[in-house]
Formats: C-alpha cells, sequence, structure tokens
C-alpha cells in the first residue's frame, strides 16, 4: 500500500457499490467538517485503467471533496483484485455507526455470500438451516448432542433441515437429501468467523432478526433505507395487508412522526372499521399434498433440467419457514 495524493478527478467509482443511500443531513455535516479541515482520513483506492484510480472506500469523503471542488485528495493506493475491493468497501460501510438496518444486512449477506463462494439464496437458505439445526439441538436431552453434531459434520448425509412444508416429505428423507445442499461444519466455522470479525452481533440473533426485515414491502424497505422510519414501526406497519391502506398508513406515520403506539391503534381502528367479509376455504394445505405427491411420483431430482429449479422451491420454502 502507497500513501499519495492524487487528483480529484482521477478517481472513478466502481460499478456496483455496496452503499446505496447517503443520509443528506450528515453528508451536508461531512461538507463543512472537509471546508473546516480538509480531509483527514485517506480514500481507500486501487489502480485503474488509463491512468485512473477506483474508489474502494471512502465515498463520502469522495462526495464531499467533489461538493467544495477540492482538487486534490489523499489517497492510499492498493493493488485489490475485484473480490478483495468490494469486501473492502462492505467493511467499511458496515463499520460506519449511520448504516440504515436495510444495508447493514444486505451488507453482511454480501459479504458472506464472497467468504462462502455462493450467491445470497444461498447464504439466506443455509442460516434457516444452521437456525433449525441451533434449535433442534437446544430441544434434544443431552446424550441426543453427538448424534445432533454429526448432522452437520461435512462427513455424514444431511438430515431433515426443518420441519417439511407437507406431512408427506417426512415419509421419504432420501428424496429430500438428493436435492437439498449440505450444512457442513466448515461453512458454519465460516459464517461465525465473519460475524465475530465484524463485532455488530452474532449470526443466530442476524437470522432470527434481520433477515425477515429484506420480506418487508418495498415501499416500507425504502424508507428503512432512507432514516425516515424504525424496525419496530416498520414491523407494525407491515401487517397491513391492504396495500393502498399500508401505503397511506406510512406516509402518514412518517409526516406526522407517530409513535410505535399510535400506529398500532390506527391499525386496530381501521381493522374494526372494516365490514365483514366471507371466508373461502383455504386450499393451501390440499395444493402442498398434491404437489408433493406429484413431485415424488415423477422423480423430479433425477431429471438434470430440473433438479435446479426444486433445489431453488426449496431453498425459498426453508426461507420461509425460517422466518417463524
Amino acid at each position: 500500500a502507497t500513501e499519495t495524493t492524487i487528483k480529484l478527478e482521477d478517481i472513478v467509482l466502481p460499478q456496483h457499490q455496496p452503499r446505496r443511500y447517503f443520509d443528506p443531513q450528515a453528508l451536508k455535516e461531512l461538507v463543512e467538517s472537509v471546508k473546516q479541515h480538509g480531509i483527514l482520513q485517506p480514500l481507500l483506492v486501487r489502480p485503474g485503467a488509463e491512468g485512473k484510480y477506483e474508489l474502494v472506500a471512502g465515498e463520502r469523503r469522495y462526495r464531499a471533496a467533489q461538493e467544495i471542488k477540492v482538487e486534490v485528495v489523499p489517497v492510499v493506493v492498493r493493488e485489490l483484485s475485484d473480490d478483495q475491493a468490494f469486501q473492502l468497501a462492505l467493511i467499511e460501510n458496515l463499520q460506519r455507526e449511520d448504516l440504515n438496518p436495510v444495508e447493514e444486512t444486505e451488507g453482511i449477506l454480501h459479504l458472506l455470500a464472497i467468504r462462502l463462494h455462493c450467491d445470497v439464496e444461498a447464504v439466506k437458505s443455509l442460516l434457516y438451516r444452521m437456525k433449525n439445526a441451533h434449535s433442534k439441538e437446544e430441544k434434544q436431552p443431552p446424550e441426543s448432542l453427538d448424534e445432533s453434531r454429526r448432522n452437520v459434520s461435512p462427513k455424514k448425509e444431511e438430515t431433515e433441515s426443518e420441519d417439511n412444508f407437507s406431512d408427506n416429505l417426512n415419509e421419504e428423507t432420501e428424496s429430500r437429501r438428493n436435492v437439498s445442499p449440505k450444512v457442513d461444519l466448515e461453512q458454519s466455522k465460516t459464517v461465525e468467523q465473519v460475524f465475530e470479525s465484524l463485532g455488530l452481533m452474532n449470526w443466530l440473533s442476524f437470522t432470527t432478526k434481520r433477515l425477515p426485515l429484506l420480506n418487508l414491502p418495498e415501499e416500507i424497505l425504502m424508507a428503512l433505507r432512507e432514516g425516515k422510519l424504525e424496525y419496530t414501526k416498520a414491523q407494525a406497519l407491515a401487517r397491513v395487508k391492504d396495500e393502498e391502506l399500508r401505503k397511506v398508513f406510512l406516509s402518514q406515520a412518517i409526516t406526522n412522526d407517530w409513535s410505535l403506539s399510535q400506529i398500532k391503534e390506527q391499525i386496530i381502528a381501521s381493522t374494526a372499521a372494516e365490514p365483514p367479509t366471507s371466508k373461502t376455504p383455504n386450499q393451501i394445505p390440499e395444493r402442498l399434498k398434491d404437489i408433493t405427491q406429484r413431485i415424488k411420483k415423477r422423480q423430479l431430482w433425477n431429471i438434470p433440467r430440473k433438479e435446479k429449479q426444486l433445489v431453488n422451491l426449496l431453498n425459498k420454502l426453508e426461507a420461509l419457514l425460517g422466518d417463524e
């Protein structure tokens, strides 16, 4: 690594930025600080094409310098691969105090995906299966713990990763093993090491409290990203099933700075005012039963072009069960 100064115009932003939202007020305060004291901490860059440098870490300082038209900035130049650069950018963002919970959650998932050499959906599935294995181990008597530990060993076939989505799947676990990815000790250790190095929370707390956050409606996620709403309020608003009514409540909650109790009162009042509706029979259990039987009959896991789709669907079902 080399510390030097370069022209601000010679720095370019990377194509993929882990951070999407910058608090305008916080950025304004940083601009004032840079005006008075300059840039105290060098930007981290790596050599790019045509004599340019790609920004790795320090985008807020970069934006502040642009705002006040600074010509030359201090930098540390490091030779980094694409993965190394993205990891450092993620880690810098995750260490910031003003990072919102949505981007923090997404950042941790991306960091885990890089370390585990897989995509984000596979990381979610792994975390939920680790959580379910942990829950089962807690429920088992001491004499059964050795067996539960063997279930997550890379030398053993994976047992059921969680409650089956249908009683029918309980009859034939071998078919599930053929399509369900393993949770091995090495993967678990990598996950634990990442959370220990970040020092923000442990993997179980993240899986239980943070992952469900990403299933919130898009407009609520956006409000969280922009720091307009607290997570507990977001959870309460997300329980409103009527999309239009939910958007109205969201807008009013932000405009009027409703407390959590006020939001809950408004939701209860609106529910009480709704006329009773006739409920149609829940057909989901029958559909699940029928689909399960058809999958087993056709043995889709033995058809190469169908196997990957089946794995993806099972991962989504595992993630859905993990939200409970």
